[in-house]
């Protein structure tokens, strides 16, 4: 039978998969004597099961009861008593942290009874009933799924019948009366009042939580962070403590540093005279944590003390929830805290430098999708622009984009093409789609803990919070702040690094990071207009060396032109993994390759191709010249032949016009003929690759004895190139077998003729599932293998790209059939196996045959751990990727010892 509930004394922060993350640190923290609320947790196994029969476990309540028994006994109070009662929070906490799950619910176990025995325990009849508000408020919302406006409207009233500013302003009369409209708002949206017996709460809550898994903006968060949609989530149910009983009491939030920066020092917020949601949701707004001090000098000592503890117990940044209750310190969650991609790199040699972590731990703390965020360009600081307000840089980035005030709005625009700000009062799990697919967002409530700063920071994305200056109406539309008034649909550019808001568009620059990896470390720091920035390149580059000096997969570029290899070259690149010679006919050479094809006659195929080989050696020239000294793996060429001839459909209305007006070009006439006579109804499997060069022979002789006679020029001129010949779509060895006899003729040739020796690699793509299940033959005569796979992807799943992105691949995802897209990150179970076939194939045959792929998942962080782990030799990626796959690459390598530890 299994065991579903677990008191927070009978766990640690090892069981995340069995208690998720809340839960797995609330038993940490308890084990290591912190101040934690008694409690339980209910772990994601109850959750599985309730997903798969429908209902809860009926052992489930049994063991609830016997925990909530515990409590009682522990604390001396009763759920529900009339005198002095028991409450309880219920909190979502999966293993993953999901902004998409349900909210907390806090205060379970009040009723219309209890709540006078609250106001007696406490002797604060005011705190009493606020209590109860809160419950109905967040009950009705989270649980019965009433629309939160609702109430926040009832809230709004009151306060402007009473004069109140804010809610804390409201008496404890004002209060009872808004306890009764939220009942009659519950009454009236449900048709039931609300529950009154604080088990059917706090059954009910929990259920919520259960639901809450499988909530759209649950679903759509795991989409985007590829979380497995079968974890499910456990629910915390927390003893209350309360921050709402006057200012000797409060909540907070804080970091054992600067999430956004990652400096030591003192970071949070604060609320006094308030409950925990009050900070998160960002309704009003806080003070920061070193105010604390002034206030409760003891409880603040207390907190300093805590989060040294726990982050030399987590060895890392640490994300605390805390709640004083008249002058006792309680810790209600712990996590490793979200940071932004600079404070990542800061933290993680920081604490290097403190000597609690080690350089393989620090590279990996540090992602290939952080990085890539310190290579957006930033806002150049020299250029005109109009600030509208500064306000709380919450998650670093320069962000430029349209106004809208919700997600229908979001989504509608960047659907269409549009960048967009998503502007709102504050942020809240509902958010989540417009958050998501907005450039950056901005808040006039909230601070660094706020939803939208923790969500933002998350996602990576662009955020300026707390910006009280700005007056959000998202009824009329408008935002109003330094006496102008904007609507949706006008332009407005945020800082995330600085808080600042600028009216319209602002020109970006190179950030300074990107000026390190492209031009090293001096120019990177002369680039810095601070020292924090200073720090941050300096952090950047300890951890790049030490990925450099870690990994053993090298990573070259995948690079089509000179200034494609010069761009990759100074970014780190080790050699061209992929040429892809067909770029270089593309534009006014298209008519010569045209030519090629459509030649019916030997001479005028000749002719054609004569014209192209000076071009041809001059492109080649060009590129072995920049990446001098290093490997180049030049791609024979491999159009699907319809781009290399005239549309079919176009030219048959051409000709056709033409004869009705008698003006008929007899070349149009013969070349529609030949168009005809090549048009292919699936292009991807047609006449293409080492095909298209058997066919015409030619056509491939020109580009081997162009890069023939290019290396021949180099090294006279005392240059080292390296080129390596590589034969496109093989899927027999006789294909490559004709391929290299004729190429090893034309080296011979062209060596003799100039008294050098030229002893090329000649290897292939492995592309075609039939080459990976007989690489064993196909390595006899392939100097080197490269996987590209794209086309490996196409053919085993056997549908082209372009064809199903934008047909279904969103409902498969929707339907769980993909959780990515294959062409982003490589099917380890389908064409990832291909690969490891067609590397145990080759290896069978040539111990120790150079191994790369060439194909876009070359450059995405997961694909590349794959790889290291396939055994590969290198990776090819984007010029513009090549500093993330080299830090993923050391990643990857540190990876695999730890797991063989």
């Amino acid at each position: 039978m299994s065991r579903y509930v677990y008191p927070f004394d009978q766990g640690d922060k090892d069981q995340k998969d069995l208690l998720g993350g809340k839960g797995a640190n609330l038993a940490e923290m308890t084990k290591i004597g912190l101040p934690v609320p008694p409690g339980f947790t209910i772990t994601t196994q109850a959750c599985r099961a309730y997903m798969k029969d429908g209902h809860v476990p009926p052992e489930l309540r049994v063991e609830v009861t016997m925990a909530i028994r515990e409590i009682e006994d522990r604390m001396g109070r009763r759920l529900g008593d009339f005198h002095d009662p028991l409450l309880v929070s219920v909190r979502s906490g999966a293993k993953f942290s999901m902004p998409g799950m349900m909210e907390t619910v806090l205060n379970v176990g009040l009723n219309d009874a209890s709540v006078k025995g609250l106001a007696e325990f406490s002797g604060d009849e005011r705190f009493a009933w606020d209590s109860y508000r809160r419950l109905i408020q967040m009950f009705g919302r989270t649980v019965l799924g009433i629309d939160g406006d609702l109430f926040a409207e009832a809230l709004e009233e009151a306060k402007r019948a009473s004069g109140a500013i804010t809610d804390v302003d409201l008496s404890a009369a004002d209060l009872k009366g808004l306890v009764e409209r939220f009942k009659q708002i519950v009454r009236e949206q449900r048709g039931r009042d609300f529950p009154q017996h604080p088990r059917e709460q706090l059954d009910m809550a929990i259920e919520a939580v259960f639901d809450s898994w499988n909530t759209e903006r649950a679903r759509l968060y795991r989409r985007r962070e590829r979380i497995p949609h079968d974890l499910g989530t456990a629910v915390n149910v927390v003893t209350m403590v309360f921050g709402n009983l006057g200012e000797s009491s409060g909540t907070g939030v804080c970091f054992t540093r600067d999430p956004s920066t990652g400096h030591s020092g003192v970071y949070g917020d604060y609320l006094a005279n308030a409950q925990g949601e009050d900070v998160v949701a960002g309704i009003r707004n806080t003070l920061p944590l070193a105010e604390l001090e002034s206030l409760d000098k003891t409880s603040y000592g207390e907190l300093l003390q805590a989060m040294r503890r726990l982050e030399t117990h987590y060895r890392d940044l640490c994300d605390i929830e805390f709640t004083i209750e008249r002058g006792t310190l309680w810790l209600l969650q712990t996590r490793v805290g979200k940071r932004t991609a600079a404070a990542a790199f800061r933290v993680a040699t920081q604490l290097v430098d403190e000597h609690l972590i080690t350089m393989d731990e620090a590279i990996a703390r540090c992602t290939g999708a952080q990085l890539s965020q310190l290579l957006f360009p930033q806002f150049d600081a020299t250029a005109e622009r109009e600030l509208l307000t500064k306000a709380m840089p919450a998650s670093p980035g320069a962000a430029v984009g349209e106004i809208v005030f919700d997600n229908a709005q979001a989504l509608e625009r960047t659907g269409e093409g549009v960048s967009v700000i998503l502007v709102r009062r504050e942020t809240n799990p509902d958010d989540l789609q417009g958050m998501i697919v907005a450039s950056g967002v901005l808040t006039s409530r909230g601070g660094k803990t706020s939803h939208a700063a923790v969500v933002a920071r998350g996602m990576g994305k662009c955020a300026v919070v707390g910006a009280e200056e700005i007056d959000v109406d998202p009824a009329a539309q408008e935002m109003r702040v330094a006496g102008r008034v904007l609507t949706a649909g006008e332009t407005i550019a945020i800082d995330g690094s600085t808080g600042e808001v600028f009216l319209g568009d602002v020109p970006v620059e190179d950030s300074p990071v990107m000026v390190y990896i492209a031009a090293g470390l001096e120019a990177g720091l002369a680039a810095a207009e601070d020292e924090a920035t200073a720090e941050l390149i300096h952090a950047v580059d300890r951890v790049m060396n030490h990925a450099d000096a870690k990994r053993r997969m090298q990573v070259r570029a995948n690079a089509d032109t000179a200034e494609d290899a010069r761009r990759a070259r100074v970014r780190g690149a080790q050699g061209i993994g992929l040429c892809r010679t067909e770029h270089q006919f593309l534009g006014d050479r298209r008519r010569d390759i045209e030519r090629v094809v459509l030649a019916e006659a030997d001479d005028e195929r000749e002719a054609a191709l004569a014209e192209l080989l000076p071009v041809q050696r001059q492109d080649f020239i060009e590129l072995l010249e920049a990446m001098d000294g290093l490997p180049a793996t030049i791609r024979l060429i491999d159009p699907p032949l319809h781009e290399f001839l005239p549309d079919l459909t176009d030219l048959a209305v051409k000709v056709a016009r033409a004869e009705d007006e008698g003006t008929v070009d007899e070349r149009d006439v013969a070349l529609l003929a030949a168009v005809r006579r090549m048009h292919e109804a699936n292009p991807m499997l047609g006449l293409r690759g080492v095909r298209l060069g058997l066919k015409l022979p030619g056509l491939f002789a020109l580009q081997i004895r162009a890069i023939a006679e290019a290396t021949v020029q180099l090294r006279k001129s005392g240059k080292d190139p390296r080129p390596e010949i590589m034969v496109p779509l093989v899927g027999s060895v006789r294909e490559l077998h004709l391929v290299r006899e004729q190429a090893e003729a034309i080296l011979a040739e062209v060596g003799a003729a100039h008294d050098i020796r030229l002893d090329l690699p000649i290897g292939c793509m492995i592309e075609l599932p039939r080459a990976a299940l007989t690489a064993h033959r196909i390595a006899e005569e392939a100097d080197f293998f490269s996987f590209g796979t794209n086309d490996l992807t196409q053919t085993a799943w056997g549908f082209s790209r372009d064809d199903v992105e934008g047909a279904f691949f969103a409902d498969y995802l929707e339907n769980g059939v993909l959780t990515i897209s294959p062409f982003e990150t490589i099917d380890s179970d389908g064409a990832g196996a291909l690969v490891l076939t067609g590397v145990a194939g080759g290896r069978s045959t040539v111990p120790g045959l150079h191994i790369g792929v060439c194909g876009e998942h070359g450059g995405d962080p997961e694909s590349i751990h794959f790889f290291h782990d396939a055994g590969l030799d290198y990776v090819s990626c984007s010029p513009f990727r090549v500093p993330i796959a080299r830090l993923e690459a050391g990643r990857a390598a540190v990876a695999a010892q730890d797991a063989t530890v």
